[in-house]
């Protein structure tokens, strides 16, 4: 199986869709041929019936024309003065009139037979086989009907008890005829119906295969086309593209792969000659030289680049040109700064006691807070969990919809099928008709005729009833398909109510979840910030001492920078 899928996935698509064509026609062919091996068999089979009850008839009118009183005598069996012990005359008789074998037992031993044996022989004084036949005949006085073996040949057969007066089983007649005759037709009808099937399989294979060729054409050059544009190849021409199909619809996506393939080369090349210029630029800044713009403009929307840079190193000039003035004004701040740093750790002392008593209380309010939004987080969830369960349910309901839609088209192509069965019926009765007229016509010579005629005639009308038949069952199902699916809609929009319920209880959760989480993001922040001020402030007394220190320290340090920005050039 697995290879058989490998071969099928290297084929192309005309080639699949063709064998699904042939897959297809040869299941229909076996149905066909297994049906008809079928009805043929059962129809053998009942004229078989039919034919047997005749042969018995003229079986018992042969018998009695001899005497109507069975009796037994000397170990003979009499039919009135007439001996039927070797009376092989009437078994003869019987099969010149109607065909076929016939017998007499006496009790159950062949006394009078036109059975013969292989050697040519009749099959005189052999006895029933032990069984169903014996055990009805002669055990209870029934007659019997079924198929038997006979010497190694197949018969259909019937078995009468022969009685004297009194009532008592004395004796059988048999009379049977071969049931290869009968199955002969039905084999040969079979496989004409087989080879038929065959004939038009490969005809209709080999039209799917030169209208799928003829179909897939121009999806190939579609794919043929994708792969040089794969391979970078952007002169290839692209066809039709005005087609109103598929077809078209691709190929006019390959034309705006194509352009816009040619689009991107066009972009590359001009982003490599702007990156090129700005890679110059930048090595020049890189060595401190601030007056190194870029003068030649740029391709298309990178102009905007060239001028960005341009201002930025624009302003950078400017900035290392304020630097050298800022560091005088920089000097008489920071003994400013000294004296402001002492003022500073004063006030911190007095906001610290203050802070330390409001950071306890916004702790309990927090803590209190984190507790309301883990319950509605919690409620949320299972309002989640409901609203999966009911979507799981609609999913259901609408997989239980399609499902019964499905049986109901496939309900509605039966119906047609019925309906071609009971057209070819009628065909069949009509050329019954005619075979039985023609048979009429060549008068002795067509009687043999005219019976298959008739045959062939009361097969097509039962067929016409069996088809009525299956109809009438086949829209009684239909209704019923009809009613389910209204229930199971009714069900769907049961879920889709419960649905929309559910998530407006999910969108109010939802939002008190968000706000109990806001409430407690927020106080827990504050609580975070009045503590963190409240170390700050501890903190600010030991960092003002320090701001003295580092005042004289910033003067040293604005020497230093004035130094480094006169290694700029700015002119």
């Amino acid at each position: 199986m697995a290879a058989f899928r490998s071969f099928l996935k290297r084929q192309q698509l005309s080639t699949k869709v063709t064998l699904m064509t042939v897959a297809a026609l040869v299941l229909l062919s076996a149905v066909l041929f297994v049906g008809t091996r079928i009805l043929l068999g059962q129809d053998a089979r009942a004229q078989g019936e039919e034919r047997l009850d005749t042969n018995m008839r003229v079986a018992w009118s042969v018998l009695q024309s001899s005497g109507r009183d069975y009796a037994l005598r000397g170990g003979v069996l009499y039919a009135g003065q007439t001996p039927l012990n070797g009376d092989n005359a009437a078994v003869d008789r019987m099969k010149e009139l109607v065909g076929g074998t016939a017998t007499i037992f006496l009790g159950d031993r062949r006394v009078a037979t036109n059975v013969m044996n292989p050697d040519g022989g009749r099959a005189l004084g052999t006895s029933l086989a032990a069984g169903r036949v014996k055990d009805a005949v002669l055990g209870r006085g029934e007659p019997y009907r079924g198929e038997t073996d006979i010497l190694g040949t197949r018969y259909f057969a019937a078995y009468d008890p022969i009685k004297d007066s009194s009532g008592k089983v004395i004796g059988i007649l048999f009379v049977g005829v071969s049931a290869e005759d009968f199955f002969r037709n039905v084999d040969d009808l079979g496989w004409h119906v087989l080879l038929l099937a065959v004939v038009v399989a490969a005809i209709a294979a080999a039209l799917c295969m030169r209208g799928a060729r003829q179909l897939f054409a121009p999806l190939e050059a579609s794919s043929a086309t994708m792969m040089r544009l794969a391979r970078g190849d952007n002169d290839v021409a692209i066809a039709d593209t005005e087609r109103p199909d598929e077809i078209g619809g691709i190929a006019r996506a390959l034309l705006v792969f194509r352009d816009a393939a040619i689009a991107k080369d066009a972009a590359d090349r001009e982003q490599r000659q702007v990156v090129e210029r700005l890679a110059d630029s930048l090595a020049q800044l890189s060595a401190g030289d601030l007056t190194a713009e870029i003068s030649q403009a740029f391709p298309g929307s990178y102009e905007t680049l060239r001028t960005n840079y341009n201002s930025a190193l624009s302003g950078l000039r400017g900035l290392i040109g304020a630097t050298g003035e800022s560091t005088t004004a920089i000097r008489g701040s920071s003994f400013e700064i000294a004296q402001a740093s002492e003022d500073l750790a004063r006030r911190t002392e007095a906001s610290a006691a203050s802070l330390e008593q409001s950071s306890a209380a916004l702790l309990e309010i927090d803590n209190g807070l984190k507790a309301g939004a883990d319950a509605a987080n919690e409620t949320v969830s299972r309002a989640d969990e409901a609203i999966a369960t009911v979507g799981g349910g609609r999913a259901v309901a609408a997989e239980a919809v399609g499902a019964m839609r499905r049986v109901s088209d496939s309900a509605t192509n039966i119906d047609g099928v019925i309906e071609g069965l009971d057209k070819i019926a009628f065909q069949t009765r009509v050329l019954a008709m005619n075979a039985a007229v023609e048979a009429g016509r060549a008068g002795d010579a067509g009687r043999g005729f005219a019976v298959v005629a008739d045959l062939v005639s009361a097969l097509a009308k039962r067929s016409e009833d069996e088809a009525r038949s299956a109809r009438a069952q086949l829209s009684v199902t239909q209704a019923e398909i009809v009613s389910a699916l209204g229930a199971v809609e009714r069900v769907d929009g049961a879920f889709e109510g419960i649905a929309g319920d559910v998530a407006q209880v999910h969108v109010l959760l939802g939002g008190m979840a968000r706000s109990n989480r806001a409430s407690a993001t927020s106080v827990s922040e504050i609580t975070a910030a009045i503590g963190a001020m409240n170390i700050a402030t501890q903190q600010n007394a030991a960092m003002v001492e320090q701001a003295s220190a580092a005042a004289r320290g910033l003067t040293e340090e604005v020497d230093r920078l004035a130094a480094q920005a006169l290694r700029f050039k700015v002119a």
